[in-house]
Formats: structure tokens, C-alpha cells, sequence
């Protein structure tokens, strides 16, 4: 088998598997619980290998079907008039160009994510645009499953992989998100509010006098003498 020829039968398929590993990377490089700063990083490195090799298949498989005359130039477009093939398939045909589109977004977002990061509104947006590897997944699995020939065994075996490794990684995402927002729930400890000890029964320690009060070093005020000295003091004066 030449090339040409293997690649006319596997391109699609090629594309449709580094895309779903494109996404499974994309779900599980967010995961702090079990990744390290460190492996996130080589996590990110794989998404976006991945999203490269993604398009460079989606471009083979795209330039054979037409300059192998397959289809005409009109199934570029999405959903288009002229789209019609055997079968009536015009219509996975077009969701197939809808899936190549949404991809080649979803890589454009992500190579311009240092100009969205960080500004609020712009990084919502940017989250939005992101997101289309998401349905260009869904649509890239019932484009290869039911627009072309019909499938062989090992070509069935990896799309029934491919929706393995992404289900997988999406429980993952999931239980991630899950655990996070729980623990922002979990309210801080905060000090005990003065008269908390005494509510509890516990004896409150007393605070010591400030010594500014009387001043550093200056006697207190003179004691008062008994009743009875004070009398007999008085009496010998007169």
C-alpha cells in the first residue's frame, strides 16, 4: 500500500484521534489534585502537540478527498446545496466541514491565549472559543462513523476508544470541579469573639493594669488610717 493510498484511508481517522486526544489532555492539564505544577505543564505540551497533529491530518484528509474528486469543492462550505453524495450523506458531509472548521477556531483561540489571559471579560470570551474542540469532537465522530465507507474493525475500535479516553477524562474534569467547589465551601476558621471563654464555662484570664495608667514609678494613692489612730492622733494635737 503507497502512501497516497494510506492516507486517503486513514487520514480521517488520524485526525479524529490526535483531536480526541487533543481534548482528553486539554480536560486533565487543569487537574491540580493529582498533578503536579510540573506535569501540568508537559500536560499543556501534549494538548497543544496533539492540536497540531489534529489539523495537519484534517488538511491531508480534506486536500485528497478533492483532488481525488470525491467530493467537490462545495463541501468545504457547511451544510451547502451542492453538497449531496450517495447515500444521502450531504448532510455528514457538511458536518464533517463544520467539525474542520470548528477545529481550526478552537487552535487559532488557543495559540492567542496570551492576549485574552487576564482581562476579565476577554478571558470568558476566550474560554467560549476554546470550548469548540468540544462539538468539533462530537461532529468529527458521526462524520467518520457514517459519511464514508463502511468502517473496519480496527477503525471501529479506535472511535469506540477515542469516546473511552474522553469520557474518561470528562468524569475527571468532573470529580476535579466537584472536589474544588467544596472545598471553597468548607467556610475559614476564624478567632473566637471576646466573652466566647465565658459562655463556654471557661474562666477568662484577667488583663494586667497598665502601668500608664499611674504612671512608670509613681506611688499609688495614700492609704486612709484607721478610725481609732485617726482619733487618738487628733486628740494629742489638742
Amino acid at each position: 500500500m503507497d502512501l497516497h493510498r494510506f492516507l486517503d484511508h486513514t487520514g480521517g481517522v488520524l485526525a479524529l484521534v490526535s483531536l480526541t486526544a487533543t481534548v482528553a489532555w486539554g480536560l486533565l492539564a487543569t487537574d491540580r489534585l493529582l498533578l503536579s505544577p510540573r506535569d501540568r505543564l508537559l500536560a499543556q505540551g501534549v494538548h497543544r502537540a496533539t492540536g497540531v497533529c489534529a489539523l495537519g491530518f484534517l488538511l491531508v484528509h480534506v486536500t485528497l478527498k478533492v483532488a481525488d474528486t470525491r467530493v467537490g469543492p462545495a463541501a468545504l462550505l457547511p451544510f451547502p446545496s451542492g453538497a449531496g453524495g450517495p447515500g444521502g450523506s450531504g448532510a455528514l458531509i457538511g458536518l464533517g466541514a463544520l467539525a474542520g472548521y470548528l477545529m481550526v477556531l478552537a487552535a487559532a483561540s488557543g495559540a492567542l491565549r496570551s492576549a485574552f489571559a487576564g482581562r476579565g471579560h476577554a478571558a470568558r470570551r476566550w474560554r467560549a472559543l476554546h470550548a469548540c474542540a468540544y462539538p468539533a469532537w462530537c461532529a468529527a465522530v458521526l462524520h467518520g462513523l457514517k459519511s464514508g465507507r463502511t468502517p473496519a474493525d480496527w477503525v471501529t475500535g479506535c472511535y469506540v476508544l477515542c469516546l473511552a479516553a474522553v469520557a474518561a477524562a470528562l468524569v475527571a474534569r468532573c470529580v476535579h470541579a466537584r472536589r474544588r467547589s467544596r472545598a471553597a465551601e468548607v467556610p475559614a476558621r476564624r478567632p473566637a469573639p471576646a466573652g466566647a471563654h465565658a459562655r463556654r464555662g471557661v474562666p477568662a484570664v484577667p488583663r494586667p493594669r497598665p502601668e500608664h495608667a499611674l504612671g512608670r514609678g509613681a506611688p499609688g494613692p495614700a492609704a486612709r488610717p484607721p478610725r481609732h489612730l485617726a482619733r487618738e492622733t487628733s486628740g494629742r494635737n489638742r
